[in-house]
């Protein structure tokens, strides 16, 4: 039968390990030290009982045994360090690649995956998988290496009490497979749980003003409380087979000390054994709870952390935007003299159902162009392709007469720059949220963006000023301050093209003036395009395009473009835009 960690792949284990086989070499080496160290121990005490019942105090023996168990000590302290320092480095090593491969998904992923759910798997799935690196390597190396070394001596010492030993733990050995095999199971069951359980708690957190206003506490306080419930019933599962292991294990062992002392106080009664020798058998048979328990523990802990090995090697093989860029063509000497431009543009989230259908347009180094059309029409697409956050079925982007595929994405979007809908303000200050990008920028910098913007007074009325707290997702902002401050944050970065998605849609009346005044202004040093439906901004723009049905219907300036929308006749339940 396949395990877990066969699915999961040995090779991907190991790949973890690469660069920390120094301490977990330390570790296995010190864990086998050790228990040389203990195995030594019951010669020497069969040695000591004989010699004091012969009338004499063995003072080199006891010696002996003493430096031996405070080697021992420190062997087995030293080894739970390398051991732990093993772990750590490569649990951190793996949330590190995890978070860079996370945040690097192409967009598409991420319409796929709960958020909360990806979240789960950098930060609960490492720790299981640390358990699997530090419990399944090193206690199965030590103690298949001290388990070997027992039965070597055992045999050495009394081969007719080993065979009866063997006999009765072997009874035990197909129970404790079984319960492994069940462990895995709950452990995967609790897995998915875990992350569905932050996939749903994240959801109600990120919308707990929602949730409040519809009365929905229950509902989610519910929804989250059956995936806790799921997580306690697997490891109340675990914990349950667990147990019945150990009960079936210590009976093994229970059973055998008994048995053993029997037979052995018989045969040392007959003469066929001394005292001694007794003894030192029967500790040998309990030190062989360590090398078993570890084992079982190794064993547990693999099947524990495949699962958790999977769902890590599930989200690594996740697409993610290319670091690097195709070869590129040279680029022509007669540069275009578009900024931006889309060549007959196909794309649609799903191939079959293309919204954007052959889509062309050009976007000037300056200049206002407003982008309008009804719902649906595939304004907002036209943005995600403009930003590149998915590429074109077929046609091409073109940046500076360069196909955009051909420029690396950092700087490709060092240079467009977004204010979505709904814009993103972070928990931090007004400075963090500004300097966002790590674009180089001093206070002058920030207050002219912040002029731009019409925020200046808002900022200067807070107690801090530019170190002032904007809350959780600024909701210690109005909408409107929100969407501004977003705005500004863009134009920090001196970006050739800005794209604005309904930037007066928050806005009252006189903010609304001011930054349609913000964007005649910014038009004149850079290009950009306005999805709006508000009239007083169409009618600020250069030029207005109007999307419908994924192409252009039509364009021109705002007066010729309204005539043409006069000229057309309204169809059943279309919404004719206000231009």
């Amino acid at each position: 039968m396949t395990s877990a960690l066969d699915r999961a792949g040995w090779r991907d284990m190991m790949r973890l390990l690469s660069g920390h086989y120094r301490w977990l070499a330390l570790a296995v080496a010190l864990g086998v030290a050790a228990t040389g160290a203990g195995l030594a121990q019951p010669l020497l005490v069969r040695h000591t009982v004989d010699a004091t019942a012969d009338g004499a105090f063995p003072f080199r023996p006891v010696g002996a045994l003493v430096v031996l168990f405070l080697l021992q000590a420190v062997a087995l302290g030293v080894a739970r360090y390398a051991q732990a320092r093993a772990s750590e480095a490569m649990t951190l090593k793996l949330r590190q690649t995890l978070i860079d491969h996370v945040l690097r998904l192409r967009i598409a992923v991420y319409d796929r995956y709960r958020g909360g759910d990806l979240i789960s798997r950098i930060t609960t799935d490492p720790a299981a998988i640390r358990m699997l690196i530090a419990e399944s390597v090193t206690n199965a190396a030590s103690g298949t290496i001290g388990l070997a070394g027992l039965v070597a001596v055992m045999l050495w010492l009394d081969w007719t009490l080993f065979v009866v030993v063997a006999v009765l733990i072997g009874v035990a050995v197909p129970v404790l497979l079984a319960v492994v095999e069940r462990i895995r199971l709950a452990s995967a069951d609790a897995q998915r749980a875990d992350g569905e359980l932050t996939a749903d708690l994240e959801r109600a957190l990120s919308a707990i003003r929602s949730v409040r206003a519809n009365r929905a506490e229950p509902a989610e306080s519910g929804r989250i409380f059956r995936h806790a419930s799921r997580i306690c019933a697997a490891r109340l599962r675990m914990a349950r087979l667990d147990a019945g292991a150990g009960s079936v294990n210590d009976l093994a062992l229970t059973g055998s000390y008994l048995i053993i002392l029997l037979i052995g106080g018989a045969r040392v009664a007959g003469g066929a054994s001394t005292v001694g020798e007794l003894v030192a058998f029967m500790l040998y048979l309990t030190y062989l709870t360590t090398p078993v328990g570890a084992i079982f523990q190794a064993v547990t802990a693999v099947q524990q952390g495949a699962g958790a090995l999977q769902r890590v090697n599930e989200v690594l093989a996740l697409p993610r935007e290319p670091v690097t860029v195709r070869a590129a063509a040279a680029v022509p000497e007669n540069r275009s003299p578009h900024l931006l431009e889309l060549r007959d543009v196909w794309f649609g989230y799903e191939p079959a159902r293309p919204l954007l259908r052959g889509l062309s347009l050009s976007l000037p180094e300056r200049g206002h162009v407003s982008l309008i059309g009804p719902s649906g029409a595939g304004k907002s697409t036209v943005f995600s392709v403009i930003e590149r956050f998915y590429e074109p079925d077929r046609g091409q982007v073109l940046f500076r007469g360069r196909d955009a595929r051909d420029v690396p994405y950092d700087e490709y979007r060092g240079a467009i720059g977004l204010v979505e809908q709904q814009c993103t303000v972070l928990a931090g200050t007004v400075r963090e949220n500004l300097t966002y990008s790590g674009a180089a920028a001093d206070d002058d910098d920030l207050w002219w963006a912040l002029a731009m913007t019409n925020l200046t007074d808002l900022v200067r009325r807070l107690p801090r000023g530019l170190d002032a707290e904007v809350g959780e997702h600024g909701r210690l902002l109005s909408g409107g301050e929100r969407q501004r401050l977003a705005i500004a944050r863009c134009l920090l970065g001196r970006p050739a093209l800005v794209l604005l998605d309904e930037p007066t849609a928050h806005l009252d009346p006189v903010n609304e003036v001011a930054l349609t005044r913000t964007i005649r202004e910014v038009s004149r040093v850079c290009a950009l395009l306005v999805i709006s439906h508000r009239p007083a901004t169409v009618r600020s723009a250069d030029r207005v395009v109007l999307l419908r049905d994924g192409v252009v219907a039509a364009e021109g300036t705002p007066d010729e473009v309204a005539r043409r929308q006069r000229e057309r006749p309204v169809l059943h339940g279309e919404h004719r835009p206000s231009a």
